[in-house]
């Protein structure tokens, strides 16, 4: 029998615990689910007969030890600042981890120590990153392989609400960590290249310069440039590319809307606002405009930002609530954490709604005959219910997918590693398309 550690029973865990718990009778798996709360955990394995729940706290370096040790493979679920304490006694133990994070530096630094201790850390293994760079890896290498030159490669991302649950003027519901929505695109800038030229765009200009993007049977879409998509060119080997661009999907409109909140200052996280329990709405938004004994705060954000009466986005602005006199009810809040409150009371997902996960990819080439060539390609997965989410089966399936090809042999790699060879991409996208995880593509003429 294998034993594996699953180590996190978050809302990201729900589809992996899932899998591997269906897959454990026919591979003789006993999963092991560990997390600080413990009711959480035995919620998620639901009396299985191959499973038990366990308390664990990955700062307590005994029960690391401990967790590692009775595994032959340890998933990490963990927030990403804690895959390094698994990672260090994995190695150390010989035991292969699996996580759907990214290589943090600290991670990429241990690849030499992994590779003498003959096990694999296996990251990116998620939707994106994961499925993102499987399904343009797949792609890449097929155009290559028939002797094709890559000129631009675009890749974009997006979670969102499902069309059936779409009812509010935003066209956006929190499907994931609402911070991360809040403080997207923070401490730097977005840096591309575009026909041949380095592009840089800063955070205050960031939400309104976007690409548009229509999607087979789901209609228009806005890009929002990642933060770095020069950081995938050699990975991906595109170094003589002229155009590779990454970036992040939304509904046509939500970025110049949101824009309003970057050129106020409330999406800062830097600094607290003094008295911010006692604070209203209202009183927010007016801490970020100027004083006039006679102007409302709606006039003044009108001024402010040029807003028309007749402006399409200020019914979304009215619609959040910003306007009213409810308390924030946040102790020494930053602005950005108000703003989350704020929007964690529109933006959460009622009890039937379903979330969605798009993803598209443009490659324009020139084939073996020197014509250039464009094809696209785009998945939309929608979520079952709150608990298996599109977010949760795609990050958790080609996790659980992953684990059972390391386990049964199939996968020999080691190293600190992500998923952008044959050996990883062909068998977990085949049997992701039994879960109606697959890419529709298509040669535009």
């Amino acid at each position: 029998m294998k034993n594996i550690a699953v180590l996190g029973a978050g809302r990201s865990s729900s589809s992996l615990i899932r899998y591997l718990l269906e897959q454990s009778k026919s591979n003789n798996w006993k999963i092991r689910v560990c997390d600080r709360d413990v009711e959480t955990a035995r919620k998620k394995i639901d009396n299985h007969p191959n499973a038990e729940a366990v308390e664990f706290d990955v700062f307590d370096k005994s029960e690391v030890e401990f967790e590692v040790q009775n595994a032959d493979l340890i998933v990490s679920m963990l927030p990403a600042r804690m895959h390094i304490h698994v990672i260090e006694e994995a190695i150390k133990q010989k035991k292969n981890v699996v996580t759907p994070s990214y290589i943090s530096p600290e991670v990429k630094a241990l690849d030499s120590k992994a590779r003498e201790a003959g096990v694999l850390i296996m990251n990116e293994l998620g939707v994106d990153p994961g499925i993102d760079h499987m399904s343009a890896m797949k792609l890449l290498n097929e155009i290559k392989g028939e002797g094709g030159e890559i000129l631009n490669f675009e890749s974009f991302t997006g979670g969102l609400v499902a069309p059936e649950s779409d009812n509010n003027p935003w066209n956006y519901k929190f499907t994931w960590n609402p911070r991360n929505v809040v403080v997207a695109g923070q401490g730097g800038c977005a840096k591309f290249i575009e026909e041949g030229k380095f592009k840089y765009i800063p955070y205050h200009k960031l939400f309104r310069r976007t690409e548009f993007i229509d999607i087979e049977g789901y209609g228009k879409f806005e890009g929002i440039a990642n933060r770095d998509s020069l950081k995938y060119q050699s990975v991906y080997g595109l170094e003589d590319v002229r155009t590779i661009y990454r970036g992040t999907l939304r509904r046509v409109g939500f970025s110049r809307a949101w824009d309003v909140f970057v050129q106020l200052g409330a999406t800062d996280d830097t600094y607290q606002m003094e008295n911010s329990e006692e604070m209203t709405y209202r009183g927010f938004i007016n801490s970020f405009l100027a004083y006039s004994p006679s102007d409302s705060v709606e006039l003044k954000l009108r001024h402010y930002l040029k807003i028309e009466q007749d402006d399409t986005l200020w019914a979304k602005l009215e619609w959040l609530g910003i306007f009213e006199d409810k308390k924030v009810g946040l102790k020494e809040a930053t602005p950005a954490q108000i703003l989350q409150k704020i929007l964690e009371d529109k933006w959460t997902l009622d009890p039937e709604d379903k979330d969605m996960i798009v993803m598209w990819h443009k490659i324009i080439y020139k084939n073996n005959a020197g014509e250039t060539k464009e094809i696209h390609s785009s998945m939309v997965s929608i979520g079952e219910d709150q608990t298996y989410t599109a977010m949760s089966n795609t990050v958790g399936l080609p996790v659980g997918i992953c684990c059972k090809l390391i386990l049964n042999g199939t996968i020999q790699a080691k190293g600190v590693d992500m998923p952008i060879s044959k050996e990883y991409y062909e068998p977990i996208l085949k049997e992701l398309e039994s879960y109606n995880i697959s890419f529709l593509e298509k040669e535009m003429r």
